[in-house]
C-alpha cells in the first residue's frame, strides 16, 4: 500500500481505504480461484495494483468518460482504475466467467460503484467506449480489430479515443503495421522499481 502512496500521494480516505482493502481480498479469492499466480500474490500492490494505475502516469480522464477494460482477468486493470477515477465509468469484460465473479465480488466488496462487469468474449460486446483499455496477451493488431467496432466517434478527452494497453518486452515487431500512429510510453520513466524497467504503455487511436 505504501507503494501507491508512493506514487499517488493525493487519494482521498475513501480511495487509501478501498486500495488498502485489495490485498486481504485477492489472497482471500486466490485461494479459491486463482486469477493470479500463486507465487506473484505477494507482489500485488506492485505487479497488479500499481502497473494497471500506469495508465492514468500516461493520461489522466475526464468526469463521465465509459471505458471497457478487455480481458480483465480478475479486474486489472479496472478495477485500480476505477478506485484512482470514480467519476469514470468502467465495463470489465473476460471470457472467462470465474475470473468475472472474482473481480465483481472485489469491486462489490469495496464499494465501487462506477463498474459493471460481463462474461462474454470481445467479439461479443457491442457497446460503444471512448477508450479500450487491457493488460494485452494478444498482439496489438488483433487487438485493434476487434476493438474498432467499439470506440465512440464522440469525443471527451484531450486524448482521442482508442486504444491502450500495458505491454512488455520488445514492441517493435508489433507495433509495426500501426506505428506512424502509435505513443509508446515507459513506464520506467515514472516508477522506479525494477518490475517497470520492460513496462510500457502503449495508445493507439482508432478513428
Amino acid at each position: 500500500m505504501e507503494l501507491i502512496l508512493k506514487y499517488f500521494p493525493n487519494l482521498t480516505e475513501t480511495q487509501r481505504t478501498q486500495f488498502a482493502a485489495l490485498y486481504d481480498l485477492y489472497l482471500d479469492w486466490n485461494s479459491k480461484i486463482n486469477v493470479i499466480s500463486r507465487k506473484d500474490i505477494t507482489n500485488l500492490y506492485e505487479h497488479h495494483v500499481l502497473h494497471s494505475l500506469g495508465i492514468a502516469k500516461y493520461t489522466q480522464f475526464a468526469p463521465g468518460t465509459f471505458i471497457m477494460d478487455l480481458g480483465t482477468g480478475g479486474g486489472f486493470p479496472g478495477i485500480p482504475l476505477a478506485i484512482l477515477f470514480p467519476e469514470v465509468k468502467f465495463h470489465l469484460v473476460d471470457s472467462i466467467g470465474k475470473k468475472v465473479r472474482v473481480a465483481t465480488e472485489i469491486a462489490n466488496a469495496i464499494g465501487l460503484k462506477n463498474v459493471t462487469f460481463r462474461h462474454c468474449r470481445a467479439e461479443e460486446e457491442k457497446q460503444k467506449f471512448d477508450y479500450v483499455v487491457s493488460r494485452a496477451v494478444m498482439p496489438l493488431t488483433d487487438l485493434l480489430k476487434i476493438i474498432r467496432k467499439n470506440i465512440s466517434t464522440e469525443q471527451r478527452n484531450a486524448l482521442p479515443n482508442g486504444l491502450i494497453c500495458l505491454k512488455g518486452g520488445e514492441l517493435e515487431k508489433e507495433t509495426m503495421p500501426v506505428r506512424h500512429q502509435t505513443d509508446l510510453f515507459d513506464l520506467k520513466d515514472v516508477f522506479e522499481e525494477e518490475f517497470f524497467e520492460t513496462k510500457k504503455v502503449v495508445y493507439v487511436p482508432v478513428k
